[in-house]
């Protein structure tokens, strides 16, 4: 296999970038720094197939909005092909100075769009002044999650997703799990690279794909008892893939390698197998 896809595999293709920390590392031989380099290179890898990414997040620069920037500059310095959205409480809880300021720096780069608790876009200085505005309850920021992930959900040709936290987080059901549900209510493909655990193998073995075979399952990890969102989330996928008319997880890829995907850690194999699916998805293989 050569060490790079085709210039050209990724041309005019938006991926949106599902990631989150996987409590399955250690289990694994794995960690976060490990974990971050296999991510800085898949991200490459997408970039030089002539991607462009999208990804919601926060403000911080040693997050994995960081690292996407990391390697849009190295492999891209003269493109824009980002796209970060940020939550109604994210952009809300950075002062307007500040947050000004990393949109000029961003916009080098990419798209930073500030999103209304609904997921629309609004301008970030309306309704207040330069100091922070903190959104206390926590339902506000859980229905804000929902619609900065809708809003991706529109904006994507396809979503890869890797890791994810099963508990302690912020929205009304796992991140990555429920931007699955949202890309495939609105049509749009996911690929999923579940060698790395967390939420991604939940999602590949309930959808029928499996997962590295030493990834372990939810019940064996540090939370055996799986936090009742999740346990939900994953019916709800289940039911939505099994309603009338569906075939399978439609992203172009056959059975063997939606498998071979769950199994990978290779980043390569990762990025190729998701051009595969997206190039066959527009008939140009």
């Amino acid at each position: 296999m050569s060490s790079a896809l085709p210039a050209d595999a990724l041309k005019g293709t938006r991926i949106g970038v599902s990631v989150g920390t996987s409590a399955d590392l250690h289990a694994l031989g794995l960690d976060e720094q490990r974990f971050r380099t296999a991510l800085g290179e898949l991200v490459r890898l997408l970039l030089s197939a002539g991607a462009s990414l999208a990804y919601g997040g926060n403000l911080r620069q040693d997050g994995y909005t960081g690292l996407l920037l990391d390697q849009v500059r190295e492999v891209a310095p003269t493109a824009r092909p980002l796209l970060h959205c940020l939550a109604w409480y994210e952009h809300r809880a950075a002062p307007l100075s500040e947050l000004t300021a990393r949109r000029v720096e961003f916009a080098r780069h990419g798209e930073m769009v500030c999103l209304s608790v609904d997921g629309e876009p609004v301008d970030p200085a309306e309704g207040r002044g330069e100091e922070p505005v903190p959104e206390p309850d926590p339902a506000t920021k859980a229905r804000a999650l929902t619609g900065m992930r809708r809003h991706l959900a529109r904006r994507v040709d396809g979503q890869l997703l890797l890791g994810g936290k099963r508990d302690g987080f912020l929205g009304s059901l796992p991140g990555l799990l429920e931007e699955a549900l949202l890309a495939l209510e609105a049509g749009r493909p996911c690929y999923l690279a579940a060698g790395f655990g967390g939420v991604t193998a939940d999602l590949a073995r309930t959808l029928g794909v499996g997962a590295a075979s030493d990834v372990p399952r939810a019940t064996d990890s540090a939370s055996p008892d799986p936090d009742p969102r999740l346990v939900d989330g994953l019916r709800r996928l289940r039911a939505l893939m099994d309603e009338p008319g569906r075939a399978g997880l439609p992203n172009g890829l056959t059975t063997e390698e939606n498998r071979a995907l769950a199994g990978t850690r290779s980043p390569l194999e990762i990025a190729s197998l998701t051009a595969v699916g997206v190039e066959r998805l527009r008939g140009r293989v």
